[in-house]
């Protein structure tokens, strides 16, 4: 109601106007100039009633129960990647009714970290840390798709690419390869690797390996000492 009120007024004033400048006689114009200061000071303060009524703020009653909202830690997420960007890919239902401010990141060079607020009374927060190689921050970006976020992760040397998300999952898979690849070494004896290989396996493996490995080592015991006798 008030906003019809106002828009009113301000048609009023601009019809007094327009008259006033099409107007010959000084009496008219006096008139018309007086109404429409007279109507100008009403606008105003209809305008300033309006802008104060939608500033203020309800306080809650104070019986309403507050609703705690629950924080949650990511800890599974999916990439890929293209020639410019790391691509990470975290998977939360109806993400993409959330107001876009609820979803945002804090990039640095090494790190990223994903938050998403109050959906469903929940916060979420996906901390990726020593990244695998250095990134550039000012050309990183994110999107919300449905029930997903997209968070783009511009790579500095485009040529290269990545093989493990982190330095930590690197580190990890490559002492994991080492302790099943035998040293190398021209002048050993072909069995020693073999053996110093099954040696390594027997004591990393699982009851499983080590089973399989105990038979293999005295079926060959076996068979070694039956082509002794045999000569």
């Amino acid at each position: 109601m008030a906003d019809t009120k106002i828009t009113e007024l301000r048609n009023d004033i601009e019809e007094l106007q327009e008259l006033m400048s099409n107007s010959k006689r000084k009496k008219v114009q006096d008139i018309l100039s007086l109404e429409i200061r007279k109507l100008e000071t009403e606008w105003i303060h209809l305008k300033e009633k309006a802008s104060a009524d939608s500033s203020m703020v309800v306080e809650p009653s104070a019986s309403a129960p507050v609703q705690k909202r629950y924080e949650i830690k990511i800890n599974g997420y999916g990439w890929d990647q293209s020639d410019n960007y790391v691509k990470v890919f975290v998977t939360l239902k109806d993400v993409h009714t959330i107001p876009k401010e609820q979803v945002y990141c804090k990039i640095t060079e090494k790190c990223m970290e994903l938050y998403v607020e109050n959906l469903d009374n929940k916060n979420y927060k996906l901390a990726i840390n020593n990244l695998l190689y250095p990134i550039n921050v000012a050309e990183c970006y994110w999107k919300q798709k449905t029930d997903m976020v997209v968070v783009f992760l511009s790579k500095v040397d485009k040529a290269v690419k990545w093989s493990h998300m982190t330095e930590i999952e690197k580190k990890f898979e490559d002492k994991r390869n080492s302790r099943f690849k035998p040293e190398v070494d021209d002048k050993q004896d072909p069995s020693a690797s073999i053996m110093g290989l099954m040696k390594n396996m027997y004591e990393t493996g699982d009851d499983e390996m080590k089973r399989m490995i105990s038979k293999a080592w005295y079926e060959g015991q076996h068979k070694k000492k039956s082509d002794t006798v045999d000569l």
